[in-house]
């Protein structure tokens, strides 16, 4: 009996263990998940509904993260598919992405009025891309390298420089349009 006693004590600081290093994890990439949210969903309800929901997924698929890729390119995925696919599909409406008057952490304290303006713009023509384009752009402007977007994506190197060279030509013409 004292046998089983042991195999449940040493289960649950097993368990702790797991619980508190994904709670380090999360706060040391809490980032990635804020810019998903802003990006992905519309009002500050959405954005704080899409955030439990990818802590959810996270907390749900961390026991099978095996360490092949960081931790912050295995989170960007999980919160990617979440916000993408299974968020957008459980609200059963498309979401409006729109700035809502909120720029993610891109605008610093000290950023002049100009620049505010600049990344303004910059997000507003975003916001008019699809999804995929969207995800491409936030790893982009997050200084990913492709080899980390190819693994997050699920699409090879050159098809993302395809992408991108694309998408950088349809944000150009959407800032020419506004």
């Amino acid at each position: 009996m004292s046998g089983s006693n042991t195999h449940i004590k040493k289960s649950k600081l097993k368990q702790e263990q797991l619980h508190d290093t994904f709670i380090s994890l999360i706060k040391e990439n809490e980032r990635i998940i804020y810019k998903i949210c802003n990006l992905y969903a519309d009002t500050q309800a959405n954005r704080g509904d899409l955030y439990q929901e990818i802590i959810v997924q996270a907390w749900k698929g961390y026991p099978k993260f095996r360490g092949d890729a960081k931790f912050s390119t295995w989170l960007y995925q999980v919160a990617l598919n979440t916000a993408i696919s299974g968020f957008a599909k459980e609200k059963k409406s498309p979401l409006v992405h729109s700035i809502d008057g909120y720029l993610p952490d891109v605008i610093y304290d000290n950023a002049g009025n100009e620049e505010a303006e600049t990344v303004a713009t910059l997000y507003a023509a975003i916001n008019q891309l699809n999804d995929i384009e969207k995800a491409l752009v936030m790893l982009y402007l997050d200084g990913r390298s492709y080899e980390e977007m190819e693994k997050i994506m699920g699409t090879s190197n050159g098809a993302l420089r395809v992408k991108m060279t694309r998408i950088k030509d349809k944000l150009k013409t959407i800032a020419k349009n506004n």
